[in-house]
């Protein structure tokens, strides 16, 4: 059998692979979503508002030169609406005048405060707290800066009061019951529940007044736009899915609730880490498995958060770079849960699926090009097969992003009319060749960048701000 031949076979199986297991988990995201909307109906918004013994929650929200909206997000994070909360930002060493913009905005002081390092930081210089009553659920923690968003989410975790903890990115809007909506799942669930997430989606283009989202709109730029596609294919399928057989990989960094505990008793957020999100999920089921603990950690259908999207291809590939690489470092840290049923779900299933149809992707994908222009050099490419491999792998994924776009506005009603609708799924048709390509590319730099640079700080994207194109 030839080289080429051998190809082909690997080619149309891996893709048959990924193919099916799309198809299972746009299955069980359906069943996932009408279970949910079945047994949140039990529990209302106003019954947990009033009740006494509605847990506390800290929002924990990391800053590193934020000056142009930090003001505005952390005036929406007060406003949200729940019986008992707090907010904690922490300013990881911002070079531009975040800071002082706090101080200004909030009256706050510098104060004495019983900080204690449950998890290792780079070094808290001050603490501060509001000489306002309108803010006193604000705490802001000054430090010096850890390179990485997850050491200053660790800082926030350390000086938090509350048992859970909301982590989330002053760039976000997060929706007035997002509280409400996330404690839903420990408080109904008979199994302790470490984490739960919500569908995110971009803030380019929606309608924000003073921090409160006004009105949802998707994107006018073609790159945000593209995003909000893929954030909705990810979250609603992908991760509704993965939640039906408690196989979620990853709760957001932009937005998930954690039980504090756990959290801290897994080590928290690794320091070091580009992959902060899935590294601490990984670390608190690894720390639940040894101890014979049972768990689950949820999704909830609800958009609950809107984030400014990179708008440029320049900031999207810092993004993504960042990711990839976090990917990979992810892999190396934890290598020891690949494929050991040591680790159960986590180990047989979460694990495999991310290494196979997550980090191996690009270099697949990589491949196949070489082999094309190889096969093209030659004139050894079998156009049929070729042709036939494109157009269903074209369709199917237009398909499949067209469903849930569809399923999305059938069963939420975000967007208003059906031509906002339309312009989303007018993008699907031009993902696979404009924006796809694009993404494994950057996937591939990352990979790079983490084998031969080490040099990946968590910087600055430029805002536009929240309601911008």
């Amino acid at each position: 059998m030839t080289a080429e031949i051998i190809f082909e076979y690997f080619i149309f199986f891996y893709g048959s692979l990924l193919i099916a297991s799309y198809l299972m988990l746009a299955i069980f995201s359906m069943i996932t979503i009408i279970k949910y909307k079945n047994y949140n109906s039990n529990l209302d918004d106003e019954t947990l508002y009033t009740s006494d013994i509605t847990p506390g929650i800290s929002i924990v929200a990391p800053a590193y030169n934020e000056e142009k909206i930090i003001s505005t997000n952390v005036h929406s994070l007060l406003a949200l609406d729940y019986p008992l909360f707090e907010v904690v930002i922490i300013n990881d060493g911002s070079k531009d005048k975040t800071l002082d913009i706090l101080i200004n905005e909030f009256s706050l002081v510098e104060v004495p405060y019983a900080y204690v390092e449950k998890i290792k930081t780079k070094p808290v210089k001050r603490i501060f707290k509001s000489t306002n009553p309108l803010y006193e659920q604000l705490t802001v923690v000054d430090k010096e800066n850890g390179g990485t968003k997850a050491d200053a989410s660790n800082a926030g975790i350390n000086a938090s009061v509350f048992p859970y903890y909301l982590c989330t990115d002053v760039d976000c809007i997060l929706a007035r019951n997002t509280l409400l909506k996330m404690i839903k799942p420990v408080l109904i669930n008979k199994k302790k529940v470490i984490a739960v997430g919500a569908t995110m989606r971009m803030v380019n283009s929606c309608e924000v007044k003073k921090g409160i989202l006004i009105r949802v709109k998707p994107p006018k730029a073609l790159i945000p736009r593209f995003q909000e596609l893929e954030y909705i294919r990810a979250y609603l399928l992908s991760k509704m899915g993965w939640s039906l057989i408690n196989c979620v990989p990853n709760v957001s960094g932009g937005l998930g609730l954690f039980d504090k505990e756990v959290a801290i008793r897994a080590g928290g957020y690794d320091g070091k880490s580009h992959a902060e999100d899935m590294d601490l999920i990984t670390r608190m089921i690894s720390y639940m498995i040894n101890n014979k603990q049972k768990y689950v950690v949820d999704y909830i259908p609800l958009s609950c958060c809107w984030t400014e999207g990179p708008p440029n291809l320049n900031i999207l590939a810092r993004q993504r770079v960042r990711w990839s690489a976090g990917l990979l470092q992810l892999f190396t840290v934890h290598r020891k849960i690949l494929f050991n049923p040591k680790y159960k779900r986590i180990g047989l299933v979460v694990f495999p699926y991310a290494f196979i149809f997550e980090f191996l992707a690009p270099l697949v994908e990589l491949g196949g090009i070489i082999s094309i222009i190889y096969l093209l050099f030659f004139g050894k490419i079998n156009w049929d097969f070729a042709l036939i491999i494109f157009l269903f792998s074209y369709c199917f994924t237009v398909m499949i992003s067209t469903l849930v776009v569809i399923w999305d506005n059938i069963t939420f009603k975000y967007y208003r009319n059906f031509t906002e609708v339309l312009k989303l799924i007018l993008v699907a048709f031009l993902e696979p060749i404009l924006y796809h390509p694009l993404i494994t590319f950057f996937g591939i730099r990352g990979y790079l960048k983490f084998l031969f640079s080490k040099e990946l700080k968590w910087g600055t994207m430029t805002r536009k701000g929240a309601h911008s194109n």
